[in-house]
């Protein structure tokens, strides 16, 4: 058995707790950060602090913001008829990645899962139905993951926007671009074959 001092096995610990990383990589974390010099510490940890308690939702978009509304609500240079509607702030920058979209987002924070007692008052629809109620939104793209979650999230949104005359969209999914059918399951070549488009 491994043997750490205390405050060195609590950051380890913590680290452990991220998303991907492994006891290997958080053992590897901690040392660097015991290692660093008390001013580099200070300003990671302020970092941490300053992230935590500076980011708040934006009061439209629910994407993370400094501000009351975050820069793209904001502005007047996107498209206000068109909303990307997204489950997490990280599928928003993945988005203005592509320098495509040119609408504004909805970020839902997480996803209708029964399995997991995540439902629709636990997301932000209401949110997104206020927005969509203003009249001002045309359409409607739901970029969920293309799962079962995902999916049954879009259906359920699309199913509360159409009385309001908003036209409800998908983005395509199938073979990534570098992919090789033979890796591909059925699901995916269905979804690949549906959104075909004609060259």
């Amino acid at each position: 058995m491994d043997y750490f001092v205390t405050p060195l096995q609590n950051l380890i610990e913590e680290f452990e707790k991220l998303p991907g990383i492994g006891s290997k990589t958080a053992r590897r974390l901690a040392y660097h950060v015991v290692n660093l010099p008390k001013e580099k510490a200070d300003k990671f940890a302020r970092a941490i602090l300053e992230a935590k308690t500076k980011i708040r939702y934006c009061s439209i978009c629910q994407n993370f913001s400094e501000d009351e509304v975050c820069p793209l609500c904001s502005g007047n240079q996107r498209d206000r008829s068109v909303i990307c509607v997204v489950e997490n702030p990280k599928d928003v920058l993945q988005m203005e990645r592509t320098n495509e979209f040119k609408g504004l987002y909805h970020v839902l924070h997480g996803a209708i899962s029964p399995m997991e007692n995540i439902g629709p008052d636990d997301i932000k629809i209401k949110e997104l139905m206020g927005r969509i109620a203003t009249g001002e939104v045309k359409e409607l793209i739901m970029a969920t993951n293309p799962n079962l979650e995902g999916e049954t999230t879009a259906m359920y949104i699309s199913k509360l926007a159409k009385p309001f005359g908003v036209k409800v969209t998908r983005i395509a999914s199938g073979i990534p671009v570098g992919g090789e059918l033979e890796y591909a399951d059925e699901i995916t070549l269905t979804k690949a074959l549906n959104a075909r488009f004609e060259l």
